[in-house]
């Protein structure tokens, strides 16, 4: 296993530009599968997870031809439905959580879907429900094998248009129900929707597909069943979650740092939610400019003066994602923060190690922390821990970043499965960082 050995305390400078969203193309990749026809994406991640999803469609029989940095053709003419049968196929579908996502063009094209349990971060209860009670809405048929983990869905006469309500706003869950409905026979609603700018992508692609799906960007979707879809070309919006990284980056090193090309109108509450931490971010034009906060930052108390709750919620909330960056930025803000993760019920316990490096952090319960800022007057020590997963383990490098002395993380796998290149990258604009 990977280790990154980090020597904190240095300021950075630069420019940075954000990787495309691993979470849109993950949704993204999964829908060639709904075509004949060649799809062409573009500012595609180069990381783990996507690699690995990458991997899975050319094993489906998916025609993969890669045309340059980040951008790919994909025709999927030749599908090779047997292959969700092997053991090959549950071993390499339950290593990744995003797998779950080719059921419902499976499903809808061929009549058949199956997947063994999805892996992913250990963050936390995360339910299936929500996928296939939409399978079962539109006429499928469900199954489950208890004792190899592996979930199925079968339609071998189509499925058909409904209306449904969803007991959660599952973002995987609408993203898998919406493309399972565009080749249903009728309409289909879908009410409680996720409603987030991937999720948006998403129907966007596929209506210059041929679908037909309105309502994009609200919690209702309506969608009138077509008999086939075509081709086409796509680009990935950048990663919100990198950028959130980068402005908690910047703000815990006291850097100045330019975010490029970060697309402001699909950032929601994200630049609002920092700057109540203290953080000054300015607009300039399509990019982000964080000053070097040498001063460092004071939290924003509420109207009431009452503590400051930063609580993640489904779009347009604050996403969940980011709440353990502005977690690690807390510990150094000149104040108090109640963090509370009320989605996932095991994404603060890396809290520990913020702790061995001198935090100030209650542990109130597995969903709240709060977090007393040392106003810079402390500094974080260095200290040698393991990533336990993706958003915790970009949160520890940033506190390695500005902590004093020099800092081991293990385990770096889980940052390398969310972010590209990030080592080279940090290099770039001045980090001393070196991958063993």
């Amino acid at each position: 296993m990977g280790i990154f050995k980090i020597e904190g305390g240095i300021s950075l400078k630069g420019e940075i530009t954000p990787q495309g969203a691993k979470n849109e193309a993950l949704q993204i990749l999964c829908a060639v599968l709904l075509t004949p026809e060649k799809v062409i994406i573009n500012n595609i991640p180069d990381i783990i997870d996507i690699n690995k999803l990458i991997t899975l469609l050319g094993n489906l029989g998916v025609k993969i031809q890669k045309n340059g940095s980040g951008s790919y053709t994909f025709q999927a003419d030749e599908v090779n439905i047997e292959y969700l049968e092997t053991e090959a196929f549950k071993k390499e579908g339950g290593s990744l959580r995003g797998s779950i996502m080719i059921v419902g063009p499976l499903l809808a094209r061929f009549g058949k879907g199956y997947i063994p349990k999805p892996g992913g971060d250990k963050i936390g209860r995360r339910r299936l429900d929500t996928h296939f009670e939409g399978f079962i809405n539109l006429g499928a048929k469900f199954r489950y094998n208890r004792e190899d983990h592996f979930y199925g869905v079968e339609a071998p006469k189509g499925l058909k248009g409904a209306d449904m309500l969803l007991d959660e706003a599952s973002v995987t869950g609408t993203a898998n129900i919406v493309m399972a409905a565009v080749l249903a026979k009728g309409k289909t609603t879908v009410y409680n929707a996720a409603c987030e700018p991937y999720l948006q992508q998403l129907c966007k692609m596929l209506n210059s597909m041929g679908a037909k799906i309105t309502g994009v960007g609200s919690n209702l979707l309506t969608i009138e069943g077509v008999e086939s879809l075509g081709g086409c070309e796509h680009r990935i919006l950048p990663d919100m979650i990198e950028i959130g990284s980068w402005i908690g980056l910047a703000a815990m090193t006291k850097s100045e740092i330019t975010i490029k090309n970060v697309s402001w109108d699909n950032l929601g509450v994200i630049p609002t939610t920092f700057r109540k931490l203290g953080i000054t971010l300015e607009r300039r034009g399509d990019d982000i400019y964080i000053p070097a906060h040498v001063d460092g930052y004071e939290v924003k108390t509420d109207i009431d003066g009452s503590i400051l709750t930063i609580a993640d919620a489904p779009w347009p909330g604050f996403t969940p994602d980011l709440l353990s960056i502005v977690l690690v930025v807390a510990t150094q803000a000149r104040g108090d923060v109640l963090i509370h993760q009320k989605m996932f019920e095991s994404r603060l316990f890396f809290v520990d190690k913020l702790i061995d490096m001198g935090a100030k952090i209650m542990l109130c319960d597995p969903h709240r922390a709060v977090v007393m800022g040392h106003d810079f007057k402390s500094q974080l020590k260095a200290t040698t821990m393991s990533s336990p997963d993706i958003r915790a383990g970009i949160s520890l490098l940033i506190a390695a970043l500005s902590a004093k002395g020099t800092s081991t993380i293990q385990n770096i796998e889980q940052i390398d499965r969310g972010y590209e290149r990030i080592d080279e990258r940090l290099r770039a604009i001045g980090a001393n960082i070196v991958r063993a």
